[in-house]
């Protein structure tokens, strides 16, 4: 389909509720539940919050967004940075894994991503970033 958002921003925390903001007026086309709003939300909230913390430690960097509609009721989001990385993804998508060595983070956030969105792929190469993909299928179609 041809409707795409392509978004970028700093890659600071102070920029998760801009993130949410700008998925939830996108997905907002199709007239969603408030339920899958902020399923949708939550979950971009999560990407953004683990390329920020996580893909740049916390030294800031750009936080790539796209968003489109693969079909009239599905949407595909795309959340990318160009940090440092994941080495392994299967052990970062253990729910609880976290690299934070503080504890200060409670290591779900792929496990929420997972839970609220149909589909989840995390592409990463040490070094060069991650693109993290969801795909969501929307129950209640009446816009667009």
């Amino acid at each position: 389909m041809d409707r795409e958002l392509k978004v970028q921003m700093d890659a600071n925390l102070e920029n998760q509720g801009l993130a949410r903001a700008v998925a939830a007026a996108y997905v907002s086309q199709a007239d969603p539940t408030v339920e899958e709003l902020t399923e949708v939300k939550t979950a971009v909230s999560e990407a953004f919050s683990n390329a920020a913390i996580h893909g740049y430690e916390n030294r800031g960097g750009i936080v790539k967004m796209e968003f489109s509609f693969i079909s009239k009721d599905t949407i595909m989001i795309k959340v990318m940075d160009s940090g440092i990385g994941i080495e392994n993804i299967a052990k970062a998508m253990e729910p609880l894994y976290t690299t934070d060595t503080d504890q200060n983070r409670s290591g779900m956030g792929f496990t929420v991503m997972e839970s609220f969105m149909d589909k989840i792929k995390v592409d990463s190469r040490p070094g060069e970033g991650t693109v993290v993909t969801m795909v969501k299928k929307l129950d209640t179609y009446y816009g667009i």
